[in-house]
This record gives structure tokens, sequence and C-alpha cells, in this order.
């Protein structure tokens, strides 16, 4: 059949970004949002965009969320629709003005977003659920007809338990509540009392075109990524679905169906990419700990919102990169660990997982950064939205004009401004639509498995208001990107606040203190050397002590042939000067992990 010859599957992003990292509240369950799904088709200014007024109405009267929580599932749907950098930063202009809490909610007021597609977004919330099965007796027992995984699949599962990441997971939650989906999408008048459709209900066109936030597809004869409404109306399942270009509607039978019947996995996500993603070349990759680094990318081929590059097991090394390969990327760091990881480039969303004892400084990210499960990881970006969940002595230094989210099972994570630069970084920002203001890294906003924690109510399931502490501005230090680049940025976007501030001024008024004392003292020049001398000793023991000498010596470049002289992979060349950055000091040229 011809049929045969068209593929459906769930698209990442959607999953990737707009799925909380937390199991959801019962009050997203499907009883309540089939409620929902009446009431917004049967008031006025609901219908077919719901504004910030009606849904806060819903949620805080309705619902009895909290409206914090109404808030951060409202704005993290507006986040990933696809406005342009031009009007996120228009908003962001508009928030900064914003001087008490009713000019921010006359400014909230004006936002929108489309009612069915933001049903669909709370709908897939559940994602995250906890089956109280698989954590009684996890995973199904394999049986004989079951074929053992191969190492891609395990390194997929491996690297995607985060159900965000996953897109097997994806498939199967879309193929398991596809119904109740479809159910969400029919209008009131043709549900029965319990509020489940009719099996001889109709869907329309216009409803149908709402599931392209979930779904997309291509035929095989030409891989040209389509929306799902438009590979049902047009083609070898105009039939198969039932279209009616008169009605311009859907059996609901028939869709069913015919989506269940085209459902695959899709070709783009982690599973693909794993399996024959292009691999970059790394320098010295069979040297020691470069044995078991993995870094492997889709980029070359993948359509804009499905681009990835995963990075795994970097182990005492330096990876340092800008390149057009990375931007627009979803990127994900999976078990690095002593490692110090540079991404200078405008990116789409960043995982941190499963690392520990590393530095991450990142490019402007346009969506997420999510930290999980992580030890002793210091991140350093511009974000639209920062979470952290299950993770211990972490320390984040973030501009971002979202409340971080901080997930369960934190201990002992450290909130600190962002407090470095690049040459490039705020054409980079602008590139993708971040200001220096507003900036709330300081507010953070902690959920838990019934919502938002409230400080007097410990339980296991949220997490412990005292699991972070703002650092204190006494141990701020400035980060100094030890790269040379293009650019014009020559200090902090928007500058420190000025509590850090006045701390580094006072260290630098220090500083000086001590060379005005150094030169009044008049040393000869036997005196001089030998305390110049002590002084060094001293500072390599410092280095030594804090850890910094490992990340000074992984700047030096090594020595090496060309990557063709071993008969090595020749995808990426990597020299540093073909990204347009060069590291600083005496050895100029590759950095000893450019890819």
């Amino acid at each position: 059949m011809e049929a045969d010859l068209v593929s459906i599957w769930p698209r990442m992003e959607p999953f990737l970004l707009g799925a909380l990292q937390v199991a959801p509240s019962s009050k997203l369950g499907l009883h309540y949002l089939r409620k929902m799904a009446s009431y917004v088709r049967s008031r006025d200014g609901c219908f077919p965009v719901l504004g910030w007024p009606m849904w806060r109405h819903i949620a805080c009267g309705k619902l009895q969320l909290p409206e914090e929580l109404a808030w951060l599932y409202f704005e993290t749907f507006d986040l990933h629709v696809g406005h342009t950098p031009e009007e996120r930063l228009e908003w962001a202009e508009c928030l900064s003005q914003c001087t008490s809490k009713c000019e921010l909610d006359q400014q909230r007021n004006k936002l929108s977003v489309d009612t069915l597609r933001f049903l669909l977004f709370l709908y897939i919330q559940q994602l995250n659920r906890v089956s109280l099965r698989t954590s009684l007796i996890g995973e199904e027992w394999p049986s004989r007809r079951t074929r053992s995984p191969s190492p891609s699949d395990r390194e997929a599962k491996t690297s995607s338990q985060n159900k965000n990441w996953d897109d097997q997971a994806h498939l199967s939650f879309v193929q398991s509540h596809l119904a109740e989906i479809l159910e969400l999408l029919v209008e009131p008048g043709q549900l029965s009392h319990s509020g489940q459709a009719l099996r001889d209900c109709q869907i329309s066109l216009e409803a149908v075109r709402s599931l392209g936030l979930l779904l997309e597809g291509s035929t095989s004869h030409a891989r040209v990524v389509q929306p799902v409404h438009r590979l049902l109306t047009k083609g070898p399942l105009q039939t198969t679905a039932g279209y009616c270009a008169l009605n311009r509607s859907f059996p609901l039978h028939k869709l069913l169906s015919c989506l269940q019947h085209s459902l695959t996995l899709n070709p783009f996500g982690i599973t693909a990419c794993l399996r024959s993603g292009k691999k970059l070349a790394w320098a010295q990759q069979a040297e020691g700990s470069m044995k078991r680094a993995k870094i492997a990318r889709n980029t070359h081929m993948a359509p804009p919102g499905s681009k990835m590059v995963l990075m795994s097991q970097v182990f005492k090394q330096t990876l340092a990169k800008t390149s057009d390969k990375l931007t627009g990327a979803n990127i994900k760091i999976h078990r690095c660990s002593d490692a110090f990881i540079y991404l200078l480039s405008p990116l789409r969303s960043v995982s941190v997982d499963k690392c520990r004892d590393s530095t991450v400084v990142l490019g402007p990210v346009e969506t997420n950064v999510h930290i999980y499960s992580c030890q002793n990881v210091r991140v350093v970006c511009v974000a639209g939205r920062i979470a952290i969940g299950a993770s211990s002595r972490c320390t984040i230094h973030v501009l971002t004009p979202t409340r971080p989210v901080l997930l369960p099972g934190n201990t002992d994570i450290t909130l600190g401004p962002f407090h470095t630069f690049y040459p490039s970084l705020e054409d980079h920002m602008a590139s993708v639509g971040l200001a220096v203001v507003p900036n709330v890294w300081d507010q953070p906003l902690l959920l838990g498995a019934e919502g938002l924690v409230n400080p007097s109510l410990n339980t296991s399931s949220n997490p412990d208001p005292a699991c972070y502490r703002l650092l204190p501005p006494a141990e701020f230090h400035t980060l100094v990107v030890p790269f040379q680049m293009e650019g014009d940025t020559c200090e902090v976007p928007g500058g420190l606040p000025p509590l850090y501030q006045a701390a580094v001024d006072e260290k630098q008024k220090r500083i000086q203190n001590w060379q005005k004392i150094v030169m009044e003292a008049r040393l000869s020049k036997e005196q001089k050397r030998q305390f110049q001398e002590i002084v060094e000793v001293k500072f390599h023991e410092w280095l030594l002590e804090t850890g910094h000498r490992q990340e000074l010596d992984s700047l030096i470049p090594p020595t090496i042939a060309h990557p063709n002289a071993s008969g090595g992979p020749a995808t990426d060349t990597p020299q540093v000067n073909d990204n347009k950055y060069v590291r600083t000091g005496r050895a100029v040229g590759q950095s000893p992990m450019a890819c």
C-alpha cells in the first residue's frame, strides 16, 4: 500500500523542552484536562487563543494550582513557541520596565497561546509520571522472542534514562495515549456525558493542525519533513485517514487507526544519532583516558528542532568548540568527569547529565539548561531557563529571565551571578533573543511532586528549602574564558550585581596594595629573585590543592600529527583556527580537545 510509504513520528522538542522533569500534579490528569477542553470551547476569550488571565482563572480557580505554578506552565510553553529573537528581546524590554507586581501582571495579561496546543502540552506532562507498577517490579521480564540489545541500543538506553531525551519513550507514550490525545481535540458536542468521544465523532482539520506540536513525518520518496496535517490531507494517507475536504474533518476512528499504523521511531532522535550519527574527530583519541570518550551529532542532516550533539565520557580533558555545527543544536553532556568543556556558540538547549567534578561554560542557550544527577559541577551560562534536579555540591552561574527551577533531590546547590564573557557573546545573545534584563538568577522556584514547595512542609518527595544558597560575595571570583575569538564584547553583559562588583573591586584593591608594598620594599636583585621563587612555589602549591593545575595543564596543546596520518577519521578537522578561535599564550593553534 502507498500508505505504508508514509512515516509519522513524535517530534523531539515538545518532550525534550516542554515536559517538566518532575512528576506532574494530579490536577493535570486526563479527567481534569477533559473538563478544561470543554470549558475553553464554551467560554469567550478562551478559544482558539487562551490568554494568561483565563488560564490563571482555570488553573487557580478550577484546578486549584498555585499561581506561580500556573505561570511556570504557561511561560514554559511560550518559551518553546517559535518567537523571533526580535520578539523575545521586545518582550524582555517590556518586562524589565515593570517596577511592581501590578505592572508585571498587566504585562503578562498581554500574553496568549494556542489553546489546543497548550492542552496537548499540559497532557504530555504525564511523560514523567511515576508508574506504580514499574516502580514496584521494574521493567518487564524478557521473553524468548526479545532480541538481545545491540551496543547502540544499550548506549541509547543508558544515555536517555531521562525520558525527556528518550525517543523510544516518546514513541511509547504517543502509541499508548494517542486515543486520549485525540479525544482532547474533539468538540464538546460530540462527547458522551462522561466526557469520552463517541465512535462516530469527527475531528476538524484545524484541531488536527494542533497535532503538529507532537507529530511530524515524511514520505519515503521525499525525505522532506512535513507537518502531520499536511500528510493526512494529501497523498496516500488522505483516504486511509478518511479526510473529507468538503467538511474539512476526519472520522475519529479512522484517524486513530491511520496514525497508529504510521507511527515509527523518530529518525532524527537519540537512537539514530548514536547508531549512525556523524562522529567528530578527537585529538589523541587512542591515548589513555581518551579511549572511552564519545561524541556524535546529526547536525549535518537533521531538520531545525531535531539537531543534536551528544558528548559522553569526556575524562580529564578540556573540550573547546565554537562552530556552526553547534548553533541551534540540542546538546547532551553525559557522564563526563574531571573535564572542562567550553561550547561557545548559540545553542537551542543543553542537558548536563550524571557528570562530576567538571566545569561547563556555555554560549547563550535559547531555551533550557537542565542539570540532573551531577556532583561537584560548575555550570556557567546565559539561558532562557535553568532547572536542577538530584544534584549535589553544584555551583551555577547564570543570567536568566526566568526563575531557576529546583527539582527534588538537590543538596548543597550554590547559585551565583553570571561572571564571564567572550568576544562574540553579546552577538550570540541577540541571535537567540536573550537580553541582560530581566535577570532573576537569585529567585529560585522549588518544585516538588505536588507542585510548589511550602518551606514549612518538607517531605521526602519535595526539595528541601535549605538545599541551595546564594553565593556569598566574599567567595566570588570572575571567570576568564582562556581563548581568543573575534567579537566586540569586552565585559560581563549587564555588569555584575553591586555587592559582587564591590567584592571584585576589593580584591583588585588588595592586589594593587600588594604590588605597592613590593615596590616600596626596595629589594635587591638577589632578594627579588628569592622572593619570586617563594611566590611561585606557594602559587603552585595552591594550584595543586585547588585542582586548578589540571585545568591549566589541559590547555597546553599537545604535538600531534595530521589527523589523516594514522588513517583516523577525517570527518571534522580538529583545528581551532578553522573555528576562528585560538588559545592565548605562547603555543597558539590547536586546543587539546577541539572538535
